[in-house]
């Protein structure tokens, strides 16, 4: 009952290919069905040998093999492509989806599920989702077979019959106590594969970190204990599904000479024919081959049942609740800003903000400072929606956040952070993973703004430069003003920057200084930032600290009047505030 559950939510990414499905499980039902015969043609040959009447042996040999060809050659032959065809498209399928999925995600997610288990998840769990169907498959044609041979084996002696059933029951206690030992170690595979790709993963991309702090053979002693951890379990999995298999194996062999022995001892005692005992030997295999498959879909079973768990986790989005927006759909927004009565904290028992309120008119430049880890950023995070407040509410032009749809929300808002994420693709196929229409002139135009143009220009493939995972071929400055240049295209009413120009020059400062003051004529402009000299001049300054507003006003009037802010700006304790 547990599949029936968790393959729900696959089906509906197999309900578009069920017309192939039903025809692909028609002819292999089908061929199987045919397939019955042979013992019995095999065992009607033999005795027409014995009675040396040829004409009906080759009558039944002929049978044999016109049924033979026409069931591999036409039936199984079609089935399986059909059957390939209808896994490609499931593997793509719920690959794409989870990955939809997982886009669709709360922040929160990805603040406790680590990179490497949602990758995980969507390429080696969908594989092993996908090879489900198969084995489902050659479980049941293989399970209605058995239970014909068995009424025709019945039918011509009930003692072998008896056999067969006590073998079958010996065989379902077997796989039942190694099936749970088998999960458990799966679980635990899983979970140290998991930390082994996040462990690459940020070996990978802090390559230049590893590099610069001589620490290359610590990391790739962690790696190891990571990798020796998951190969300790697997080899105890390795242990159980050996003890499995062999003693499946014995139990075959065990039954094979049992039936035989009892065959040979019914013809005898003139019991039985020769017929039935060659059809036997022929429908004793179909036993066996069940039982192996049967062994092999435990074995199997747990991994997909493991691996079905984790991906429906995301699919049906189980851990977390599914963010909601609203219906709101705005073209234009004038640009004003409050949080009114706001609480959040990242840990349930620590608030971040308590009783946070502030409103920021639209078309003005803020700024917001405050040592480190007093909810700066955390502002941030709630106004785009990463996070919603425990308490209280965050309103744009006097509406709730909340309620705007989600793609108009994230219109109006841009931000620019202190380390920017850059994808691993051209300089122009980053500006059209926001507008894929954007033509070259158009980017070219905010590469300006942003004071970045000039060095594309200067690349031997300029705009077509492909810039590296994370943006590693770029320095730190020159990744914020692409980001700079990236949101800027957004043409956002409310544009954020988190320490936007905390890497960059005094003369790019300066650029993206003159940028954003041109833009705070229209635009309604929120800075955190540690450099005087990009907020000196904001229209108003608020001084956070321990989750509220302590402090606010123009640049010389917190100099003159409040002495954590001018703590907070001396140049001989300068701190950076993220």
């Amino acid at each position: 009952m547990k599949l029936f559950a968790l393959l729900k939510e696959e089906w509906k990414y197999m309900r578009e290919d069920k017309g192939k499905i039903v025809c692909a499980v028609t002819l292999t039902l089908l061929a199987s069905l045919f397939g019955i015969l042979y013992g019995y043609l095999i065992g009607q040959a033999t005795q027409t040998i014995i009675e040396k009447n040829m004409k009906m042996t080759l009558i039944y040999l002929g049978l044999y093999a016109f049924i033979s060809i026409f069931c591999h050659f036409v039936l199984r032959r079609i089935s399986s492509i059909l059957f390939n065809k209808i896994r490609a498209n499931l593997t793509r399928r719920i690959g794409t989806g989870i990955y939809y999925k997982t886009l669709l995600l709360p922040a929160k997610a990805f603040e406790e599920k680590k990179s490497g288990g949602i990758v995980n998840r969507i390429v080696n769990d969908t594989s092993t989702v996908t090879d489900l169907l198969n084995a489902l498959l050659n479980m049941a044609i293989r399970v209605i077979t058995c239970f014909i041979i068995y009424i025709y084996i019945w039918i011509q002696s009930w003692i072998v019959a008896s056999e067969i059933l006590i073998f079958v029951i010996i065989t379902f206690f077997i796989s039942r106590y190694f099936r749970v030992k088998i999960k458990n170690e799966n679980k635990i595979i899983q979970k140290e594969i998991d930390k082994c790709i996040l462990d690459v993963n940020q070996g990978v991309l802090g390559i230049r970190e590893i590099k610069a702090l001589g620490n290359r053979n610590i990391v790739y002693d962690n790696f190891s204990k990571l990798v020796n951890n998951a190969f300790d379990h697997k080899e105890e999995l390795g242990k159980y599904e050996i003890n499995y298999n062999e003693s499946i194996a014995s139990l075959n062999g065990f039954f094979e000479t049992l039936v035989f022995l009892t065959c040979g001892l019914l013809i005898f005692f003139n019991m039985s024919t020769i017929s039935f005992f060659m059809a036997m030997t022929y429908y004793v295999y179909q036993f066996i081959y069940l039982s192996e498959t049967f062994t092999s879909m435990s074995t199997s079973y747990q991994k997909v049942i493991v691996s079905m768990e984790r991906i429906n986790e995301i699919l049906d989005n189980k851990l977390y609740d599914d963010e909601k927006f609203g219906l709101i759909n705005k073209k234009e927004i004038n640009g004003e800003i409050e949080f009114r009565d706001v609480d959040f904290g990242y840990e349930k028992d620590r608030l971040m903000l308590k009783d946070f309120n502030l409103k920021i008119p639209a078309n003005k430049k803020i700024a917001i400072v405050g040592k480190s880890g007093q909810g700066k950023t955390t502002l941030f995070n709630l106004l785009l929606r990463l996070f919603d407040p425990i308490q209280g509410e965050i309103l744009i032009d006097n509406i709730n956040i909340k309620d705007f749809t989600e793609e108009n929300l994230r219109k109006h808002i841009s931000i620019i952070r202190q380390d920017p994420y850059i994808f691993n693709k051209t300089i122009l196929e980053n500006f059209r993973l926001v507008n894929p229409n954007i033509t070259l002139k158009d980017v070219r135009k905010y590469c300006m703004e942003a004071s970045i143009d000039d060095y594309i220009m200067s690349l031997p493939e300029k705009y077509n430069t492909v810039i590296g995972e994370g943006g590693v071929n770029l320095s730190g400055g020159q990744k914020q003003r692409l980001a700079i240049a990236r949101s800027l295209m957004k043409e956002s009413k409310i544009i954020l920057f988190d320490e936007a120009t905390s890497a960059l020059d005094n003369e790019s400062q300066e650029c993206i200084k003159q940028t954003i003051d041109k833009l705070s004529k229209n635009h309604t402009i929120v800075i955190i930032a540690h450099r005087l000299s990009t907020i000196k001049d904001a229209d108003k300054i608020y001084l956070i600290d321990d989750g509220k507003i302590v402090a606010s006003g123009k640049h010389d009037y917190l100099m003159k009047n409040n002495k954590m802010y001018k703590k907070l700006y001396n140049p001989e304790q300068l701190e950076i505030n993220v």
